[in-house]
């Protein structure tokens, strides 16, 4: 029987209409994700907002043991199988935390590194602390030669972007970052998951509430250092509590500071170790801490600006400084910007 040829193209409509309808049941929250994506600067630094569940809890059941596991993980869950490649290590960094002239707590952060596209995340975990967080998009396989730009598939690694915070804030005031850090002393437990440098990130912005929730929560996991770069972490609250965390002794180490405020930077600070790299990481530190101290611990948003911009690391005359972010603990607001560039600071809020 043949069949005539505006039949035939009708049927074949029909059959991409299904097609088309099955991936976006497939991918509908992926799709809604994808289409809220935008670009906030030229360095460039992206925004996106993830919705649905991005599968925290499924991954915390068993974790990872190396960044493959995660690969796996994300690869099934996020990327509908579709591969990607996860590199996840360190940086040269600074962090604080201190309070505004309203006594408002506010953490400032400095990520240094190579360069790297940068996006900027908002999530809200079905039972899980809604969060904003900054992510090195060079690790989910983009750089300068291939950005998430245009749409399709070169855009959709950017899925796996919740599993790669390097520092964020979530809605009950709960701000983290990573540090690295030259050395570490950790023994792994048999009894416990493993997640990995930037996996307990996730955690705490999902499941803290203040400090010493977060502490609590990484004390029932294992870490391991992806990339064979070690880090710590500042992690500090609305409540102006603040602790660096650190893997020392064979277990979990906090660091408070005697101050009103707290500075991390690349040296393990565990018992006044201060076991540093061997670049600037002590002059940047004192840097901050003798800004805070002619201050009185005390910075208005433009000071803490000014401060973040200065702390940047230069290497072998490289401005290394990919984006710097201020977090207001109290207001669930902040400013982020890139390269440097204060005369292109974009505001945000965590709603």
């Amino acid at each position: 029987m043949k069949i005539k040829p505006g039949k035939l193209l009708l049927i074949g409509l029909i059959i991409l209409l299904i097609l088309a309808g099955g991936l976006g049941v497939l991918y509908s929250a992926e799709l809604r994700t994808l289409a809220s994506f935008s670009q906030l600067d030229d360095h460039p630094l992206y925004q996106m907002r993830y919705h649905g569940d991005y599968g925290f809890d499924q991954f915390l059941e068993t974790g990872a043991e190396n960044d493959g596991d995660i690969e796996d993980f994300v690869t099934g869950r996020l990327l509908k199988g579709l591969p990607v490649n996860l590199s996840i290590t360190g940086a040269g960094c600074t962090a604080f935390i201190t309070r505004n002239e309203r006594g408002e707590v506010i953490y400032g952060r400095n990520f240094d590194f190579d360069y790297t596209p940068s996006l900027q995340l908002f999530t809200a975990p079905p039972g899980g602390f809604k969060s904003v967080s900054t992510v090195n998009l060079s690790y989910a396989g983009y750089h300068e030669n291939h950005l998430p730009d245009g749409v399709g598939l070169n855009r959709f690694f950017t899925l796996a972007s919740p599993f790669l915070a390097f520092d964020g804030m979530n809605e009950k005031g709960v701000a983290m970052a990573l540090l690295a850090v030259p050395e570490a002393d950790y023994i792994m437990d048999d009894a416990k998951v493993t997640l990995n440098t930037t996996t307990v990130i996730r955690l705490v912005l999902d499941q803290a509430a203040n400090v010493t929730e977060a502490v609590e929560l990484l004390g029932e996991y294992n870490i391991y250092f992806s990339g064979d770069i070690y880090c710590h972490y500042l992690i500090a609250d609305a409540a102006g509590d603040s602790v660096i965390v650190e893997y020392w002794d064979g277990q979990i180490q906090t660091v408070t500071s005697p101050a009103d405020y707290q500075i991390a930077s690349n040296f393990v600070a565990y018992q006044g170790l201060n076991i540093g790299e061997g670049y600037d990481e002590f002059e940047r530190y004192n840097f901050a801490e003798e800004t805070l101290k002619i201050n009185e611990g005390i910075l208005t948003e433009g000071q803490a600006i000014e401060l973040l911009a200065e702390l940047g690391v230069y290497y072998e005359n490289e401005d290394k400084l990919q984006w710097s972010v201020l977090y207001n603990l109290n207001t669930l607001e902040g400013k982020i910007f890139t390269s440097r560039n204060t005369d292109n600071i974009i505001d945000f809020a965590l709603e």
